[in-house]
This record gives C-alpha cells, structure tokens and sequence, in this order.
C-alpha cells in the first residue's frame, strides 16, 4: 500500500512541475493507439514537448489539489475523460501539433470498432470466384461475374463514419485486403494561457483575424452611432459628424473662427476664387503659351505680305 501512495506522491509531484515549466497543454487522445507508437511520439517531441498519461481519477485529483495555486487548470478537468493524456510544450502549436498527429498506421477493420471515417469499396476486380457472390448481394455491394471472377461495377460507402463496424463489413474489408482505419494520438483541446479552444484553431490565417476584427469594428460603429451610445469604435466618427455640424451652424450665422474665414470667404465671393483656376491651368501649360505666340506671329507675317504684294502690284 506504501508502494501506490509513493507511486501518487511522484506523479502528482511531476504533474505539478510539468504545470510550472510549460505554458502549452495538448489533451491527446491515445484510443487504438501501441506503445511503438506512443515511442515514436515521444522520440520526435524530444526537446520540444514531454508526454504524460496517467489515470483521469488520479489526473482529476491531482489538479483539483492544485487549483489554489493554479486556478486557471480547472478548464482541464471537463476534458479529462476517456482514455486520454497531456502533452506539455512551450514550442510553436502548429509545428508541436503535426508532430503529434503526423505519426499514424493503417489499420484493418475489426467487429465492434467505431468508424473513425466513411468506408468506401471501389469498383474494380476482386479475383474472387463466383461462388461468393451471395456474400456481396447480402452487403448490397453490387457485382458480375467477368472472365470467371467476381467483380465490383460501382464504388460503395460501406460505413459511415461514427457507425460500429459488423462483422459481415469486417470480413469483406479483410477479404479485400483493405486497411480503412489509420490509428494514432488525437488531439481533443488545446489548452494555452488560460484558454482552452480545439486544434482547428490554429488554422486560422492572421489575415482572416484581422478580416474579422475590422468588421466587427465597423459593426459595433454603426450601432453605436445608431443609438446615440458612444464607444472606442465610434468616437471618431461622432467627433467628425460633430465638426460638420459646427461648420453648417458657422455658415449660416456670423459666428467664425480662424480656419472657417477663408471657407465664409470662399462662399460670399466665388468669382474671386474662380480667376485663380484658369491662372493655375495656364501656368501649368508653359509649352502652350509659346505655341500660340508663334502662330499670331506667323499669321501678322502672312498677312503684312499680303499687303505689301498689293501695293506693288
């Protein structure tokens, strides 16, 4: 009895300094999953991560024990369930995640076992003979017989993904030498600075966060804006909406200030202001002007010719 209580002691304590070193835990799932596995796991996480099972009563008590100096553990203890383990890291997630899920087998399909996928029969030759047809047309699985062996015309989903696997499905997938089922550590959440989310998570772009930042930004804006109920969002709006405001009331009264005089100006004497575009336009044409001198040149010189060709004449 000594033996087991030492035995919890060291694993509590263990857990306890896996908690204080890293700020990243993978709850894994280790269902279907051999010890050459789980080594193989353990030899790629070397450096970067350390794996650790145990027993979800003794795993549920050890936390518990633990919440007054780490409170932000209890979001572990609903995903303590089932046969599952810790995988603690302060390395990248992404990188930390495929390594846990990249190590998986091809498995046959045993009676009883639930579908981890839809199990799919393709069509083609079985080089089965003819006299286990009826072992297909109980399946459903549609078939001829062609150059004297059974052959499958059409691909069949055998099983759906979530269904347990019958016998008469096992026995066919094994006559056919299909392996459906690849078996490895799953991850079932993610815990990371107080937060607990799924591994999906971490698929999501940068660039779609932002993406939805800016909307719900904008959403929150116009609501505000709708309401009359200022927020961070809308502030800048409402002092912009404020300031048009101003200048309406200014120009139709004879309240100004120093930046609105010009603007007044502008409003009373339009024609001042108009001369300067033309100006403006002229200056910016430098090449037009000489162009055009020289053409009333040219035209004055052809006609003093003219007149002079009279005289003569």
């Amino acid at each position: 009895m000594g033996g087991k209580k030492e035995t919890k002691a060291a694993y509590f304590d263990k857990l306890k300094t896996l908690l204080e070193e890293y700020k990243s835990i993978f709850i894994v799932s280790v269902d279907n999953v051999s010890s050459q596995q789980m080594h193989e796991i353990r030899i790629s996480l070397r450096g970067e991560g350390v794996v650790l099972m145990g027993k979800n009563t003794m795993v549920r008590r050890a936390l518990k024990g633990f919440l007054a100096d780490f409170p932000q553990y209890e979001r572990l203890l609903p995903h303590v369930k089932g046969n599952v383990g810790f995988v603690f890291t302060n390395g990248d997630l992404k990188e930390t995640r495929d390594k846990i899920l990249s190590n998986r087998v091809a498995a046959p399909a045993r009676a009883g076992a639930v579908a981890p996928g839809d199990v799919f029969v393709p069509a083609g030759n079985t080089g089965m003979e003819p006299g286990k047809t009826s072992f297909f047309q109980a399946l459903g699985v549609p078939t001829k017989i062609a150059r004297g062996t059974i052959e499958i015309t059409t691909d069949l989903k055998l099983i759906e993904a979530g269904n347990k696997v019958g016998a008469s499905e096992a026995t066919l997938l094994n006559l056919l030498n299909i392996s459906p089922f690849t078996y490895g550590m799953g991850i079932s959440q993610i815990y990371d600075q107080g937060q607990t989310f799924a591994s999906s998570v971490l698929d999501i772009e940068e660039s779609q966060l932002l993406k939805a930042f800016g909307s719900a930004i904008t959403t929150i804006a116009s609501i505000s804006l709708a309401v009359g109920y200022p927020t961070l969002p809308s502030v800048m709006h409402s002092v912009v909406n404020s300031y048009k405001n101003i200048l309406s009331v200014a120009i139709e009264t004879d309240y100004e200030w120093d930046e609105i005089k010009e603007l007044k100006d502008r409003i009373a004497n339009p024609d001042a202001y108009a001369a300067s575009a033309p100006a403006a336009a002229a200056g910016g044409s430098g090449d037009a002007a000489p162009a055009a001198a020289e053409k009333v040149e040219e035209e004055e010189e052809a006609s003093d010719d003219d007149m002079g060709f009279g005289l003569f004449d």
